[in-house]
């Protein structure tokens, strides 16, 4: 391949070539360009030889090697143009996303209760592999859940209905056809609702340190000094299955619709096609399964503090998935088109005066959560207007990974990792020293370098930052 171009000190682009039919569009900073997995810029390109794609094939800042697209990709898709659903464009883990709670009480009243607050969270929500909760489905109960999402929740008298309208789909993606996802993904799930899993999901409590868009962080009801707590999970098992059981699906059937894979990663069905609309089915409620999980482990955290900081709001401020596949309307060179847009670690990021944006947020835009990991900051930005014709209304989703889980775990222990948080003020717990190890602060980029990228190409704005002060791992 050629090389990239610079368009911008924030863009760089490679031209459609051999069997690319779009450019595809990376959103970094040189530094970061440097950095990045040269996997980064073949996946894309990869992506770019997908029937129906639209406008380009883009990876935001955080971009790293994934299955099939890179993780931080983002593609669009035009059903009547032929345009296909890939299983390894939405991922493993469906829905996977962060929620973010206010609580209106100081970093300086929580200081001293962090211990006891650690403690009761880590008792509260069920983490690591394989983590198991109190809450049995069976039959329709699974099937009710699958189809309502944090709805269904609310139902069985987890939150309340303020959540869902600060909820991504107001907490039901619709179109869900649990009758799509198969026995042994909701055998895997039977156990697992309320739970954060393993890998890089995590509870954490946080304090906001910096303000950058006072307007914005008004409306968002965020004040430094102030804590915040941030729940980041998906669709555990369930999504797991779901996305195993297509891929293989679609790879065996890309032949019979004529499709040419450039990676047995990127199989995929035309969104059209009985397979592609199963597929569909099964992913949207496996968005509902992620949905419902964090409404669930949001009503745990919510009894677990207010025994400890009674006087805390725990109002929802938002909640935003980042490995999904939405049916959406986009402007594309002067007209509307419907069209089916894959971000796989990627977020949403809608910006000011979206008809979708709960009426507070409307004026500002979509809150947009970027995740650090246990040590790093985390950040809330917000959508813009502009994000709209760059890459679909979407922005990054987090720091993005550095080194692999297996190099992290032979350069760091567990144990010290533990260590030097805590010297610096931050505890944590996690069933498993070893995931402590994976998701050391220094096996990721850097978030702030990520975010500045993010706000300078104009996909989404900088709201606040935000330091940890407790974190659950999974």
């Amino acid at each position: 391949m050629r090389p990239l171009q610079q368009k911008s000190p924030w863009c760089w682009e490679l031209a459609a070539e051999n069997e690319m039919r779009v450019p595809a569009v990376i959103y970094a900073d040189a530094p970061l360009i440097d950095a990045m997995d040269e996997k980064v810029l073949e996946q894309t390109a990869n992506v770019a030889r997908l029937p129906g794609i639209v406008q380009a094939s883009y990876a935001m800042p955080d971009a790293h090697w994934g299955y099939g697209f890179p993780i931080g990709g983002v593609a669009a898709f035009d059903a009547a143009a032929g345009g296909v659903v890939s299983a390894g464009g939405v991922g493993f883990d469906i829905s996977c996303g962060v929620r973010s709670l206010l609580t209106g009480v100081s970093a300086s009243d929580v200081e001293p209760l962090r211990e006891r607050l650690a403690e009761a969270l880590f008792r509260a929500v069920p983490a690591g592999l394989g983590s198991t909760g109190t809450i049995r489905l069976h039959g329709r109960e699974m099937e009710a859940m699958l189809a309502g999402g944090a709805r269904w929740a609310l139902g069985q008298g987890f939150g309340n209905e303020a959540d869902l309208l600060r909820t991504e789909e107001r907490g039901c993606m619709a179109g869900a056809r649990p009758e799509y996802v198969s026995a042994q993904a909701k055998k895997r799930q039977r156990d697992e609702m309320g739970t954060l899993g393993s890998g890089n999901h995590y509870l954490e409590v946080q304090r906001i340190t910096d303000i950058h868009d006072a307007e914005a962080a008004a409306a968002f009801g965020l004040r430094v000094g102030e804590v915040v707590i941030s729940i980041h999970c998906g669709s555990r098992g369930l999504g797991h299955q779901i996305g195993t059981e297509y891929l293989r699906e679609m790879v065996l059937a890309a032949a019979d619709f004529g499709i040419k894979l450039p990676d047995r990663e990127l199989a995929c069905a035309p969104i059209n096609s009985p397979l592609g609309q199963r597929y569909l089915g099964a992913m949207r409620a496996g968005i509902n399964c992620a949905l419902a999980n964090r409404q669930i482990i949001t009503h745990l955290t919510r009894e677990a503090v207010r025994d400890i900081l009674p006087g805390a709001s725990l109002e929802l401020l938002y909640d935003v998935s980042h490995n999904t596949c939405k049916q959406e309307r986009h402007r594309v060179e002067g007209r509307e088109r419907e069209l089916y847009v894959h971000r796989k670690g990627a977020t949403r990021a809608f910006g000011p005066g979206h008809s979708e944006l709960p009426p507070e947020y409307r004026a500002v835009g979509q809150p947009v959560i970027i995740g650090g990991s246990m040590g790093t900051s985390s950040w809330i930005l917000a959508g813009t207007r502009e994000s709209e014709s760059l890459a679909f209304s979407s922005a990054c989703h987090g720091a993005g990974r550095a080194m692999s889980r297996h190099a992290a775990t032979r350069r760091w222990r567990g144990a010290g990792v533990v260590d030097e948080l805590a010297r610096r003020g931050i505890v944590i717990r996690s069933p498993s020293l070893r995931g402590v190890a994976e998701e050391a602060p220094g096996a990721y980029k850097d978030v702030s370098a990520v975010v500045e990228a993010a706000d300078h190409a104009g996909l989404a704005r900088k709201v606040a930052r935000l330091e940890p002060m407790v974190c659950i791992k999974g």
